[in-house]
């Protein structure tokens, strides 16, 4: 039987309670965004004692279905100061599901210099003085506390950072390779644990049997094979990013002129550039030096886009290194070279950053003249600054639209203080739709339309139609625990989400069709709108530069109005 673990940070109390019936058949995003509607108001203070840490797993979370193992983390952002779920790979979701942990719900915040960290199992969760482990960021704090604990440990963590409660600070988690290399890092959710003084949370490796019971397994066997079929059918899922992994995207979105470069003043990048930030040749270089490419980051997926990036001398440099780093780390700064961007991934997982707010604040920062762009001495520099915690390193730390207003940039790449992801929104204007319109700020997560097929991507066309179809499809992936990769064979043929409604259906016991299933993205949505319009947050826009400046390589601005950005909610 599920249960909840309730944690008061400043009475060091926990409960175990039972699950709510009314939460029962949610997870994920919409698990975070509910207990957030019901249990605080609008106007709460981000890093204040009113708002919550959540932790959950997604419904399939825990199950034998592939890339069902993202952790969700969410509350409210102090980055942009909505409702926010920000999720990651890793081991964490599977080993509380295992033991049986719906959600956990941390209140208030520890007394003033206290630091804690929590050790849970299936009996209940332990406060352990934390003093000694403040400063240390993540691969260190990683290393002792499997020491001390027990190797097999899964670990959500912050850096630095997250103790100085930087808005763009990131929860690093465990991943399969034992590093904290998967990030749940939109939204500043790092601030938010260092705000309750809670630096570390260590679950125990789960022994004996699982708690997670099915109504039907061998229904949810039969739905499972159809749903692994059209994983491994679909082009990127099945080919592209097991091979390459997510820097698949590199080249194709460099040649549809999407790519940002310099802070977005131009998509044009150099060849060297781009084959050097390119899959195919992280691929190559990694089988040269014996890295490793095509690994799952969760226990279970059948796609292994991860890898582990290793330099010329084959010692580990990071892993998992994603397209959205090498666009805003890369290009986006004018660093056209991996191994560089590595290091900066390394940096930012040590420290607890985003690597996507905290590449376009380089960006900024560049174009502000704090160096030049290509510059990667002073990308790397800036990066220590905020891990010294200098005066500029606390305005990089708090993200890309801190470091605009001090510079006084007017080119700003972000939506609700947010910074956009990797594509330029005029060359693939269903993505800036969805950027300029999701609750929780400017996520390619929650609604990316690259590929999407019947719509030209400079065309906008349909596109408010389809952002609010991504947009319900993707939160309830994100309230099911699938990974986004594998949920695209749902686009393919029908028959895949039907698969994954009657997976619910198997091990719930309950009725689930995909008319229900995607109820849970339309709710969620609706709660996190309302939520927002009580805040007074209402501007759904993009900055003014994509709406004037066109883009150099297809010519086009991003036209949408006022009006039509509007109807793509009709709630």
């Amino acid at each position: 039987m599920a249960f909840i673990f309730r944690v008061n940070m400043e009475n060091k109390t926990v409960k175990k309670e039972a699950v709510p019936k009314a939460y029962a058949s949610l997870g994920g995003r919409a698990l975070i965004t509910r207990i957030m509607v019901d249990e605080t108001k609008p106007d709460i203070d981000a890093l204040g004692k009113e708002n919550k840490l959540i932790i959950c797993p997604g419904l399939l979370g825990g199950t034998i279905c592939t890339s069902t193992g993202r952790i969700s983390i969410g509350g409210k952002s102090p980055l942009t100061q909505t409702l926010k779920e920000s999720n990651a790979g890793g081991i964490v979701s599977q080993q509380l599901c295992r033991i049986g942990v719906k959600a956990i719900i941390i209140d208030d915040c520890a007394k003033k210099g206290e630091w804690y960290l929590l050790k849970v199992n299936a009996d209940g969760i332990e406060f352990i003085d934390a003093l000694e482990y403040v400063g240390k960021n993540n691969y260190e704090l990683s290393e002792l506390l499997k020491k001390r604990f027990d190797p097999k440990s899964g670990i959500l963590s912050i850096g630095v950072a997250g103790e100085r409660c930087y808005k763009a600070a990131s929860v690093q988690v465990t991943s399969t390779n034992g590093y904290p290399s998967r990030a749940a890092a939109r939204g500043g959710m790092g601030a938010v644990m260092g705000s309750k003084g809670l630096k570390a949370i260590v679950i125990d490796p789960p022994t004996g049997f699982s708690a997670v019971t099915y109504a039907n397994k061998e229904a949810f066997l039969a739905a499972h094979k159809v749903f692994v079929e059209g994983v491994r059918a679909n082009p990127n899922s099945g080919v592209g990013m097991p091979n390459l992994g997510t820097a698949v995207l590199v080249n194709p979105v460099n040649m549809f002129g999407m790519l940002p470069v310099n802070n977005y003043s131009s998509s044009k990048f150099d060849s060297d550039g781009v084959k050097k930030l390119s899959g195919e040749y992280i691929a190559e270089k990694m089988a040269a030096r014996g890295g490793r490419v095509g690994h799952a980051c969760n226990p279970g997926c059948i796609i292994h886009c991860s890898n582990e990036y290793v330099d010329e001398n084959g010692k580990y440099v990071t892993s998992g290194l994603e397209y959205e780093t090498l666009a805003l780390c890369g290009s986006n700064c004018g660093i056209g070279d991996a191994d560089i961007v590595a290091k900066m991934d390394y940096m930012c997982d040590d420290i607890g950053l985003d690597t996507m707010d905290i590449g376009a604040g380089i960006g900024v920062a560049m174009e502000g003249g704090k160096a030049s762009f290509g510059d990667a001495e002073a990308a790397i520099a800036m990066l220590q600054e905020v891990n010294d915690g200098t005066e500029f390193g606390a305005i990089l730390g708090n993200g890309a639209e801190s470091v605009g207003k001090h510079l006084g940039v007017k080119r700003i790449p972000t939506v609700k203080g947010q910074a956009i992801a990797g594509y330029d929104p005029r060359s693939l204007k269903g993505t800036g739709v969805t950027y300029a319109t999701c609750p929780q700020g400017a996520d390619h997560t929650s609604g990316n339309l690259l590929g999407a097929a019947n719509l030209n991507p400079i065309d906008k066309t349909g596109t408010p139609e389809a952002s609010f179809g991504i947009q319900v499809a993707m939160c309830t992936m994100d309230s099911i625990g699938i990974c986004i990769f594998a949920s695209f064979c749902t686009a393919d043929d029908p028959k895949y989400a039907v698969a994954l409604a009657d997976m619910l259906t198997a091990l719930t016991g309950e009725s689930w069709d995909v008319d229900r299933m995607m109820g849970l993205g339309v709710e969620t949505i609706r709660l996190e709108l309302e939520y927002n319009r009580a805040m007074g947050i209402s501007k759904d826009k993009l900055p003014d530069f994509f709406c004037t400046e066109p883009n150099d390589v297809t010519g086009a601005v991003f036209d949408l109005t006022d009006e039509e950005l509007k109807s793509v909610f009709p709630f």
